[in-house]
């Protein structure tokens, strides 16, 4: 079986097609919430997670929702 890569939560929204300001409106979030989360400093509730991974169609599990290690 063939699992996407993992990949920021930026990249997800971009590959998916949207603005920061656009995804955040149609999250129902404010843009410094939804930078907030892309940057790592905060990170999105459950509920919030599986509206992500609906609106950017992709797995939730290859999302990095967090801070990067290097």
């Amino acid at each position: 079986m063939e699992y996407p890569p993992k990949i920021s939560l930026a990249a997800a929204r971009v590959n998916a097609g949207y603005e920061q300001k656009e995804a955040a409106r149609l999250l129902r979030v404010t843009p410094p919430t939804l930078r907030s989360w892309e940057r790592g400093d905060t990170a999105p509730d459950y509920l919030k997670v599986e509206e992500i991974q609906s609106l950017y169609n992709y797995p939730k599990d290859y999302i990095f929702f967090g801070k990067r290690s290097l």
